[in-house]
């Protein structure tokens, strides 16, 4: 299950966030700031290794959730 959303501070700044979900529960989260993910258990490891090697789509990321969404 994967969760994103876009926001828009009061003082115009760009921001949002990108996570997903396994079974109900957390599974890995976008940090745009460091574009890494976050694994929230040890299965969610070998995810966290792929997609973090995937340096110019974790780039699209960061720049579709402060830009164009």
């Amino acid at each position: 299950q994967q969760m994103y959303g876009c926001e828009l501070s009061s003082d115009g700044r760009k921001g949002g966030y990108n996570q997903y979900g396994y079974d109900g529960r957390d599974f890995i989260a976008f940090g745009k700031e460091t574009l890494t993910w976050t694994a929230a258990d040890r299965q969610a490891q070998v995810t966290k290794r792929k997609w973090e090697a995937e340096l110019a789509r974790n780039q699209y990321r960061k720049n579709y959730l402060e830009e164009i969404c």
